[in-house]
């Protein structure tokens, strides 16, 4: 009963905590706009600001799924590796294979799963820490992409259809937008408003404590891991609409960002505290940072 107690006092403390975290997140985010509408150029424009928008997609989709990941007190540093082996795999498909880009698609989200699934297995099956299992794969996925097109070979020549992914705009904003705010919506409600988010936030406090609360920890980590494959070869798709090409260092660095944003948004890197809200806070204030210093 005084554990119970004690847990329960513990996550109203981190909740409060995390409030005033994100509250103080909003004001420096509000300060680096204002700031960078006086010293910079063309900063508050509208073209500007979907360039932002544009550049951030990538690191945002990776950054979300990472937040389940760190409150299970877990890591992945192969989301970047990933990215890159499956924007090439999917020029592979395309072009050498000869596939219909919907399909090679289909295949290529399939990759990014299997890659997931991959880390998972090492991680719940043979009970790896996370933290060396995702330094290993993050070298092995990229080897990968380089292996495959001997690191020089790029994936170019896409057709407008697919282009219109990354460059286009829906609505007035671009396309890619759009695939981030779902994304959001979705990942925030698995992580507040479902078991599973419970459960994620459990196994960051105890992991112990959650198998003898009957959880399934293992069946709950593996699904965190292969969502963070999934949404990262989601992400290698944006990118290579975007830029137009696919190459095997795609996303090299990008889980530094993804890391940076989720701690910045106020996850505790040693899990049971955090959320989806503050990570995309987190994500907004290094892009605005980094879009401001170019300007």
């Amino acid at each position: 009963l005084v554990g119970s107690e004690m847990c329960i006092r513990d996550r109203a403390t981190g909740a409060l905590s995390l409030r005033r975290h994100e509250t103080v997140l909003w004001v420096v985010l509000v300060l680096e706009v204002l700031f960078f509408q006086f010293a910079g150029r063309n900063f508050g424009t509208a073209d500007n600001g979907a360039n932002i928008v544009r550049h951030t997609v990538e690191i945002g989709l990776l950054a979300l799924v990472m937040t389940p990941i760190i409150l299970t007190g877990g890591i992945d540093l192969s989301v970047g590796s990933t990215l890159g082996l499956c924007a090439v795999l999917f020029g592979k498909l395309w072009r050498d294979a000869g596939l219909p880009l919907w399909l090679a698609g289909v295949l290529t989200l399939g990759n990014g799963a299997l890659c997931g699934a991959f880390n998972a297995t090492l991680i719940t099956r043979l009970r790896l820490p996370p933290l060396i299992v995702t330094l290993g794969t993050f070298s092995l996925f990229r080897g990968l992409a380089e292996s495959i097109t001997h690191g020089v070979d790029a994936f170019t020549h896409f057709p407008e259809s697919f282009l219109f992914l990354g460059l286009g705009r829906v609505a007035g904003l671009p396309t890619q937008a759009w695939i981030l705010l779902g994304a959001s919506v979705g990942i925030w409600l698995l992580v507040h408003r479902t078991t599973f988010g419970r459960c994620f936030r459990a196994i960051g406090f105890s992991p112990e404590g959650a198998r003898y609360a009957g959880l399934p920890v293992e069946r709950r980590l593996a699904l965190a891991y292969v969502l963070a494959g999934v949404m990262a070869a989601v992400a290698a798709l944006t990118y290579t609409a975007r830029l137009g090409t696919a190459k095997a260092d795609a996303g090299m660095g990008y889980e530094l960002y993804a890391i940076t944003a989720v701690v910045l948004g106020g996850t505790s890197i040693f899990g049971g505290v955090g959320s989806v809200s503050g990570t995309m806070l987190g994500v907004a204030a290094i892009a605005v940072l980094s879009n401001g210093l170019s300007r």
